[in-house]
């Protein structure tokens, strides 16, 4: 590769990394091309990228950037899963696919808003349950503790209502 072509491909990382919120670091040893081809188009279908890069680029485009320093995981074939905001699309996609594919890719590190994450870390990612399904559980959550709160007051209401009436039976009978 020339030098001018190692120029630009750095520049293009060093954009793809300062704009993508969420950077996984992969191992993908042991993957031939039509695993590598289908684990492209899953990430494509969730609007995710990838890209195989050298480790000297990769460490070049790294030096001017506000980023964690992933110097001691640039070391064997290296691919880069990016997000640019959900860090949980692309833990979930490498978590089903390795599933399917002896473990491979591995996560050998993960960049979340600037911030380092292990390959634990993005598993436990991985295993959060989708936005709907949370969101959902809060909707519940609210109209449960909305409906507790109805129940109480009802109850209090109906007690004051049965106190009133004692108070005025007594009283007639006083």
């Amino acid at each position: 590769m020339r030098l001018e072509e190692k120029q630009r491909v750095t520049s293009e990382l060093s954009a793809q990394l300062e704009e993508n919120g969420t950077i996984y670091l992969t191992d993908f040893t042991g993957l031939n091309v039509k695993a590598v081809t289908e684990f492209r188009a899953l990430l494509r279908e969730q609007g995710l990228g990838y890209r195989v890069v050298k480790n000297t680029l990769m460490k070049r485009a790294l030096e001017d950037l506000d980023l964690p320093d992933l110097s001691a995981h640039l070391s064997g074939p290296t691919a880069l899963v990016f997000s640019e905001s959900d860090p949980v699309a692309p833990a979930k996609v490498l978590k089903e696919f390795a599933k399917a594919h002896d473990d491979r890719p591995v996560v050998k590190v993960g960049v979340i808003d600037r911030v380092a994450a292990t390959p634990d870390d993005v598993g436990r990612l991985a295993d959060i349950p989708p936005r709907e399904i949370l969101l959902g559980g809060i909707a519940g959550g609210l109209t449960a503790s909305v409906g507790g709160i109805a129940g109480a007051l009802a109850a209090l209401i109906r007690d004051i209502a049965d106190m009133i009436e004692q108070v005025g039976k007594k009283n007639q009978s006083a």
